[in-house]
C-alpha cells in the first residue's frame, strides 16, 4: 500500500492536482482567504473531485510542520518511481530517438531551500535525475517539495552510498563527468555539452569534495564579472543546465 505524505503550498499541491489527481487523497485550504488565486485553486481541486476539508492556519502548520503553507496543503500517496538510477539509464538506452543523458550531481548540499531550487531548475532544464551522497545531503522533505513547486514529483532524486563509484559506474556508461571549480582551466561555454553528460556542483563555500573532483572527466568554471566570487547553487545549477540545453538545440 502506498505510503501517505503531505505536500503544501500553491506550487507543490497544484502540480499534483495537474498530473496525479487521483493521487490525492484530500486537500485542506484556509477559508478565510477569499483572494482570486485561492478561489482558482479550490475550484480546480472542485473540477478534480478532490476531497476538500476547510482547516484554519495553525492546524495547516501543524500538518506540514512549517507556516508557509500559503492556506493550502494536501494528503497523497506517493507516486510510482524509477527505483534506481541504473533503471532510469536503461530506460533511456532502450528508448528510441531519447536525448542524451542530463544528470544533475550535487556534492554536499545540505540546505533544504537549496535542493528544493535545484530540482526546480532541473525540472524546467530536462534533467534526467538529480544525484547526491547519502552522508553529505538532505533528503526530500515538506520543505524541499514546496520550494522545488512542483518539481519533487517529476525529477527522480537518487541519494548514493558512495558517490565517487557512483560516478565511475556512470564512466562505464559513456557519460562525461563534468564539475565545476573557480580555478577550472576551461570555461563552461568552452566546454562540449552535447554529449551524455553529468554536471556536478558542490556545496557553496567548500565545493566538491577531493576525491569528487579527482573522479571527474573535466573541470569547467562559469565566467564572474561582477564583485561576488560565486553562485548560490541553484542558479550556478541553472546555469550549466541551460547553458547544455542551448548546446544541445533542445
Amino acid at each position: 500500500m502506498s505510503t501517505a505524505k503531505i505536500l503544501f503550498g500553491f506550487h507543490a499541491v497544484g502540480v499534483r492536482l495537474k498530473t496525479a489527481p487521483t493521487s490525492i487523497v484530500e486537500v485542506y485550504f484556509e477559508p478565510t482567504r477569499r483572494d482570486a488565486r485561492m478561489r482558482q485553486f479550490v475550484q480546480r481541486a472542485q473540477e478534480a473531485q478532490v476531497r476538500l476539508i476547510e482547516a484554519d492556519g495553525l492546524r495547516l502548520s501543524k500538518l506540514c510542520g512549517s507556516h508557509g503553507h500559503q492556506g493550502v496543503a494536501a494528503r497523497v500517496t506517493e507516486l510510482p518511481q524509477v527505483h534506481s538510477l541504473d533503471e532510469l539509464l536503461e530506460q533511456l538506452e532502450a528508448t528510441p530517438n531519447a536525448p542524451p543523458p542530463l544528470l544533475l550531481v550535487l556534492d554536499g548540499v545540505t540546505d533544504p531551500h537549496n535542493l528544493g531550487a535545484c530540482l526546480r531548475v532541473a525540472d524546467g532544464a530536462g534533467a534526467h535525475a538529480v544525484i547526491a551522497p547519502k552522508d553529505h545531503a538532505v533528503g526530500v522533505n515538506a520543505t524541499v517539495a514546496k520550494v522545488a513547486s512542483g518539481a519533487a514529483e517529476t525529477v527522480p532524486y537518487f541519494m548514493v552510498t558512495n558517490l565517487a563509484r557512483t560516478l565511475g559506474e556512470l564512466k562505464e556508461r559513456n557519460i562525461w563527468i563534468i564539475g565545476t571549480a573557480d580555478d577550472a582551466p576551461q570555461t563552461l561555454y568552452q566546454a562540449d555539452l552535447k554529449v551524455p553528460l553529468a554536471l556536478v556542483l558542490g556545496a557553496e563555500g567548500d565545493g566538491m569534495r577531493q576525491l569528487t573532483r579527482k573522479t571527474c572527466d573535466a573541470l569547467v568554471s562559469i565566467p564572474m564579472r561582477g564583485a561576488v566570487e560565486s553562485l548560490n547553487v541553484s542558479v550556478a545549477s541553472g546555469v550549466c543546465l541551460f547553458e547544455a540545453l542551448r548546446q544541445r538545440g533542445l
